[in-house]
């Protein structure tokens, strides 16, 4: 492709929307296009290397066993309705009506139309197991989109659905996807880690999520270096600090505490340490209308930070159906005092306990009384919880709940997750299969997701530079751009075209900047356009020498038109 012919404009200047390098340098770059915000449209060079981590995809979800198929973006709400996901899925999901009133949604994921396909193609174990995928666009109605193709609200997804008989042939295809995994992102050239995941919205028990080591991921990561605990701080499970036993239970005293609302305070004011400190979080639920459907009070020790998405498992609620409750309205309700909410005293609201409090003696709580807090209160005997389990996040330094080694955190980019979904979606929605015996069963199901545009990102976030993008081999939109410095030079334009007729004879992928631009101009854009070998032909065209550079690279070096041209082909048939 001739750079005077492509339609590609790149910027100097960095978008004022763009913070962080994927989404300021494929702007700039030109690859990708704004529409609204958190709505992305691809250019030319992007467009071929979002096509390329689909091919990339393609080939080793084949290679595994799926079967391609597409399905419609618009999906019915009946459908969802079944699964009871209508409601669940919360406010992210894209509703629509037609013209007669029907509800739509734009589709986050499609468990409900494979399911749907199975339960009406598939009725014997004969027939199992099936491994389907689609590459396609989603929609999620992203609240704060942002980051560019990071949190966007139309992407471009794969999702693979597995249908098995039995958990064991479920644990077989799992593992079948999760080395497909890790195949595909080591193609695309990401540093990445799996690590155990929260399921969420889409359900199941078991989960994977792939993520992009990245200093601006959204994902942290607990992690041992002692053993091969890694998990997303969601849903890593923590140690309770073990109980001092010899300990003498103290009577409970109200102390009053003027002014001292937030744990640090009343620690300080206290001479306590924080970890004898309760703190206390406050809560509104709603329902499947969206009405108030009551009050929740959690705990966990003052130093720790409360963990929301164990918290919203513990509930058995979605994410959306909780959020900070108004103090002076729930202490109308419930006799919390803002700031000096303890659990001894609440009435009429769930108590969530953390599960290590009850091993902890004589700790320091809110008297639900202005300006006074408890001190020495113990569980069982001062107060008790509707719930005790692990809400708590777990913290740098934290004991390993496997080994007891500190973890350590992470950042990373989420590009991919794997689930086992069990019978989750079959029972509500009846896929049922017969056995040998004739016996109905609901089929047993796995799902598997990949974000390509995300994963594009990804590679941006983790191969760059200060003057652009740096493509592994694999993903680059072109292997090679010739960079000729005077297009005028009848000598090097004709020896130009010599390297890109012998490169693209050879099935390599060559961008000719024939384009005429000042020669820093043309050299700024291939930095930014990140390929990955530069050819320049100037001053020694007519000796037959050129410059070769790998954009990885500082060096560059003098050699011959022949060296170059093999030296190309071999270095991508090495790394594509």
């Amino acid at each position: 492709m001739r750079l005077s012919k492509m339609h590609l404009k790149t910027l100097r200047e960095v978008p004022n929307e763009a913070e962080i390098p994927s989404h300021i340098l494929l702007l700039r770059a030109g690859m990708i296009r704004k529409l609204v915000s958190g709505v992305y449209g691809f250019m030319p060079l992007g467009w071929r290397s979002v096509r390329k981590i689909e091919d990339i995809i393609r080939e080793e979800m084949d290679a595994a066993g799926g079967q391609e198929i597409h399905m419609s973006a618009v999906q019915p709400a009946e459908l969802w309705q079944e699964s009871g996901r209508w409601y669940a899925y919360g406010p992210e999901l894209w509703r629509l009506q037609d013209r007669n009133g029907r509800d739509f949604c734009l589709g986050p994921t499609h468990e409900e139309i494979f399911t749907d396909i199975v339960r009406n193609d598939i009725s014997s174990y004969r027939q199992l197991p099936t491994n389907l995928y689609q590459i396609q666009t989603k929609y999620r109605d992203e609240a704060r989109p942002r980051f560019g193709l990071m949190r966007s609200r139309e992407f471009i997804m794969k999702d693979a659905y597995s249908f098995d008989k039995d958990q064991a042939g479920l644990d077989q295809s799992y593992d079948e996807m999760y080395d497909a995994y890790e195949k595909i992102f080591t193609r695309c050239g990401l540093t990445f880690r799996a690590v155990e995941a929260d399921t969420g919205a889409i359900g199941g028990s078991n989960s994977h999520e792939f993520t992009a080591l990245s200093e601006i991921g959204e994902s942290e990561i607990a992690y041992c270096e002692k053993c091969s605990m890694a998990a997303t701080v969601e849903r890593a499970e923590c140690v309770d600090a073990f109980p001092e036993n010899n300990v003498a239970r103290l009577p409970m005293e109200e102390v009053h505490t003027p002014g001292t609302k937030t744990i640090e305070e009343v620690a300080d004011f206290l001479k306590l340490d924080k970890k004898q400190t309760i703190k206390a979080l406050l809560f509104v639920t709603y329902d499947n209308e969206g009405k108030e459907n009551g009050y929740v009070a959690a705990f966990v020790r003052g130093d720790r930070e409360l963990n929301m998405t164990k918290l919203v498992n513990a509930l058995d609620i979605p994410e959306h159906a909780i959020e900070f409750a108004d103090e002076e309205k729930m202490g109308a309700a419930t006799g919390c005092v803002g700031g000096f909410t303890g659990p001894t005293g609440l009435h009429d609201c769930m108590i969530v306990v953390d599960s290590e409090l009850p091993g902890l003696k004589n700790l320091c709580a809110g008297a639900c009384k202005e300006d006074h807090h408890l001190i020495n209160v113990n569980y069982g005997r001062d107060y008790e919880g509707d719930i005790v389990t692990d809400i708590k996040t777990i913290q740098e330094g934290d004991p390993c709940p496997v080994c007891g080694a500190p973890v350590k955190h992470i950042r990373g980019i989420e590009v991919g997750q794997v689930f086992k979904l069990g019978t989750k979606y079959s029972e509500s929605m009846g896929a049922l299969y017969k056995d040998e015996n004739m016996e109905s069963k609901p089929i047993v199901m796995g799902c598997y997701g990949i974000g390509v545009t995300r994963t594009l990102a990804a590679v941006v976030e983790q191969h760059h530079d200060d003057n652009g993008i740096i493509w592994p081999m694999a993903i680059a939109p072109y292997q090679v751009i010739i960079t000729v410095m005077k297009p005028d030079d009848e000598i090097q334009m004709q020896l130009a075209e010599k390297i890109y007729e012998s490169l693209g004879k050879a099935g390599a992928e060559v961008l000719l900047d024939d384009r005429k631009e000042r020669p820093g101009v043309k050299f700024k854009d291939a930095d930014l356009l990140g390929i990955p070998i530069r050819i320049t032909v100037g001053r020694g065209a007519a000796d037959d020498t050129v410059e070769y550079k790998m954009r990885r690279d500082a060096d560059k070096e003098e050699i011959s038109t022949e060296e170059s041209i093999k030296r190309a082909l071999k270095t991508i048939e090495e790394e594509k």
